[in-house]
């Protein structure tokens, strides 16, 4: 197990954490730190092929999850995720919106296809609106909380991505809302910045051969993340007590390679 993986025991121990996107990639390493700090996790998965087994190896590591298809451009199939959740479980303590469709690569604004733009606010914006409102009263009984991923592009703009800098930001302000909303109902809303090497990382490299270098070039601690060692655990603070007065914030799991806040 990674060393950094469990720092301080079983933080999430008899808490429940439904991950959007948990296939693979960021939302299958936070799924991997939550469990192993005792949540019993299900990964919400647009394709059943790929949740089943991401789902099988946790098993067999030994942790409570399960995998429930969801598409989450569907209101109906995140209102279904939540309540198989809660079915299964009995509760929801935290619910993690890391699904979104490809970037892409490098387009000027006037090039965006519309067919890229509907599925990126479906996949940002929408999806957490509907996610939101599906999970608010079962998170409002648990007193539990929710973690938007967000981007620094959404808070520094992007002159190559300029469509997801746009949804980002929306997840943003939206957290900011209803961190302010929900705090009176016990509910915490927090965000993560992260970058990690993930296969949409790699993709994105693809399309963008300079892009490594570049974050390379910015990363002070001259790295990128790592999905389960790095993010994980900082889903498994917001997730946890330990952050009990943290709502309305985000934090940039990006080795320094953004400053501005």
């Amino acid at each position: 197990m990674n060393p950094g993986l469990v720092p301080g025991g079983r933080l999430l121990e008899g808490r429940v954490v439904l991950v959007t996107g948990g296939a693979s990639g960021l939302g299958l390493g936070m799924a991997t730190a939550m469990a192993a700090h005792g949540a019993a996790v299900v990964l919400a998965c647009r394709r059943s092929e790929t949740g089943e087994p991401a789902a099988a190896g946790l098993r067999e590591a030994g942790h409570d999850v399960r995998c429930v298809r969801c598409d989450v451009t569907s209101a109906d199939d995140l209102r279904t995720a939540v309540d198989a959740t809660v079915t299964a479980h009995g509760r929801l303590d935290c619910m993690v919106h890391n699904a979104i469709a490809p970037t892409g690569g490098p387009t000027r604004i006037q090039d965006v296809a519309q067919d890229h733009w509907d599925a990126m606010v479906a996949t940002a914006i929408r999806a957490t609106f509907e996610g939101a409102r599906a999970a608010h009263p079962h998170l409002r009984e648990a007193g539990g909380s929710m973690i938007l991923m967000t981007s620094s592009a959404g808070m520094e703009g992007s002159a190559s991505l300029p469509v997801y800098a746009m949804v980002k930001a929306a997840q943003r302000t939206l957290a900011k809302g209803l961190a302010a909303e929900w705090g009176p109902d016990g509910i915490r809303v927090n965000c993560i910045a992260p970058v990690a090497d993930t296969p949409a990382m790699e993709r994105a490299y693809d399309e963008n051969p300079v892009l490594q270098e570049r974050l390379l070039g910015r990363t002070p601690l001259g790295r990128i993340g790592d999905p389960l060692g790095d993010v994980g655990p900082a889903a498994v603070f917001l997730a946890s007590d330990m952050a009990r007065f943290m709502t309305g914030q985000t934090l940039c799991v990006d080795g320094g390679g953004f400053l501005g806040l």
